[in-house]
């Protein structure tokens, strides 16, 4: 169609070197086609080109001290993408590989995940090429709380709602909401993942891992099929993995891997996801260290990973659950995962598939969930948080599992729903664009050209 053709080329040309953005974008308007040629009224009112376009991006320096007293400086960016359901929500992430683009891309991906909630939650997202790793607790400190220094002025409330993400957890939330509270006077629920001692919600930290498990339930169970005694890969070994990892257990299924930056562990018997908490929650420390606990593991260096491949996909599995980033499962790793004997893949982690990937996921009719659908669980469960905090009550953890675990219910339904509407019930990722997209398009154009 011409005319997503032009508003693809158009991004390119406004927005440079965005290479991740145009991914995303390229998914999102490519699903759509179907729904436009059904309903002219997103070309009357221009959705497509408004909603490709931030209704703010701010971008601020960070200036901090180190252990040593040198001046460190790095960038930060908040983008406000789209309120028309409620105000902007989405993480922030610290890591060197942040960058414009990076977080354009995420919360363009925002947008839709939140409408597939359900919940009164529009899409944003931010965050600094800071790199959390070998810092002291007290450089992490400094950082966060020059990093709210600026943010402070921009979010609020019923504004925009951080939460964390990659590099980003309880620790920086509460440095962060400290220096909030501090310059603003005022408190109030503006960030989620608090710790449960001052607002925090429980179940937030499980939220993610169990919800891409929970869609993944749902996926199977359409089929016929199940996660009981099946075999299951799990990349990334941060909150998203472990807790996908600790849900994949509850259900009576065998998670035989995680990984770092560094490397892969390969655990025949099953992770042991003690040991596993014990390294990555408590003692920040890499896999390598597994293996003097589980020496009948395998640890492969990254290294050692066959050329353009990633280790965790070549293990005969009956799913998959990417959770670590961006791009980390390609074409070459799709394959070996479907000669491996995989039926089912569960995204944790954001657009961790390449476009070739999911293309063939598609093709081959397996239950594929893509991330902005499985890993909602994250952002709905900070909504829940922001609920509980605007009426000063707790829920109890099996409150929250409940509402999580029907949330992601709703999700699959409605893009299974969506995807059959159009022709293509396999095709979940057509149904989750097509879904999120219509509920915030529709909501745009009530609310006028705004």
């Amino acid at each position: 169609m011409p005319y997503v053709h032009d508003v693809f080329n158009y991004l390119k040309r406004s927005s440079p070197s965005q290479t991740e953005f145009y991914q995303a974008a390229e998914e999102v308007l490519e699903s759509l086609r179907p729904l436009i040629e059904k309903d002219s009224r997103y070309l009357k009112h221009k959705i497509i080109e408004r909603i490709v376009e931030p209704e703010r991006q701010i971008m601020f320096r960070i200036n901090w001290v180190d252990d040593n007293g040198e001046i460190q400086v790095n960038k930060g960016f908040r983008i406000e993408f789209n309120s028309a359901l409620g105000p902007y929500k989405g993480g922030i992430r610290f890591h060197p590989s942040v960058n414009a683009g990076v977080i354009k891309f995420l919360g363009f991906e925002q947008i839709f995940k939140n409408a597939l909630t359900g919940l009164q939650i529009g899409g944003g997202k931010g965050g600094s090429d800071f790199d959390p790793k070998g810092k002291s607790d007290n450089e992490i400190m400094r950082f966060c709380q020059a990093f709210m220094s600026e943010l402070y002025r921009h979010i609020g409330p019923n504004t925009d709602v951080p939460a964390g993400d990659i590099g980003v957890g309880a620790r920086e939330i509460g440095y962060m909401f400290g220096m909030y509270k501090k310059l603003t006077n005022r408190y109030e629920g503006v960030l989620t993942g608090k710790s449960l001692l001052w607002g925090g919600s429980l179940g937030r930290t499980q939220a993610t891992g169990y919800g891409a498990v929970y869609f993944a339930k749902y996926m199977l169970e359409a089929r016929g099929e199940s996660l009981e005694n099946k075999r299951c890969v799990v990349s990334g070994s941060g909150n998203v993995a472990i807790y996908t990892i600790e849900k994949l257990y509850h259900l009576n299924a065998i998670p035989v891997t995680c990984s770092d930056s560094k490397g892969m562990i390969y655990d025949e018997e099953g992770i042991d996801l003690e040991l596993l908490k014990q390294i990555k929650e408590v003692k920040r420390e890499r896999l390598t260290q597994y293996k003097k606990y589980r020496p009948n593991a395998v640890y492969t260096p990254i290294e050692e990973y066959e050329e353009g491949t990633n280790a965790v996909y070549n293990i005969p599995c009956f799913a998959a659950f990417p959770s670590a980033t961006q791009n980390e499962l390609n074409l070459q790793d799709a394959k070996n995962l479907l000669a491996n004997g995989c039926i089912c893949v569960s995204e944790g982690a954001n657009m961790p598939s390449t476009p070739q990937a999911v293309d063939l996921f598609i093709e081959s009719k397996i239950a594929y969930g893509p991330g902005k659908a499985a890993n909602a669980g994250g952002v709905a469960t900070s909504q829940l948080e922001m609920a509980q905090n605007a009426s000063m009550t707790n829920w109890s953890f099996e409150e929250v599992e409940t509402k999580l675990e029907e949330i992601m219910k709703n999700i699959y339904e409605t893009t299974s729903q969506t995807a059959t509407e159009f022709g293509e019930p396999t095709n979940l990722v057509l149904g989750a664009n097509i879904a999120g997209f219509r509920r915030v398009a529709d909501a745009m154009i009530e609310q006028g050209l705004v």
